[in-house]
């Protein structure tokens, strides 16, 4: 038996907002935080190449759709470390 009467097995405690923050909004997290693995391995490396495979044709799908509308889409291409010399 637990000792307080609101916290059974399988129950947790609901956190409720401060009545009054002096004017300041509460801060929203946006996105999820990247934590890199421990190890990487082999099909990790082969995943990440496939899924930045697919994302690539993706937007090159989008881009000549939107040309095609007559839009102005286009993809830049980030720089790599050799060509910033």
């Amino acid at each position: 038996m637990t000792q307080k009467s609101t916290l059974f097995k399988g129950q947790q405690k609901r956190k409720s907002v401060p009545p009054s923050r002096h004017g300041k909004t509460p801060k929203t997290r946006k996105g999820k935080r990247v934590v890199k693995p421990a190890k990487v391995t082999e099909q990790m490396d082969k995943d990440r190449e496939l899924s930045k495979f697919i994302n690539y044709c993706n937007e090159v799908k989008a881009a000549t759709a939107a040309n095609k509308e007559g839009g102005q889409l286009s993809i830049v291409k980030h720089q790599t470390e050799g060509a910033k010399e």
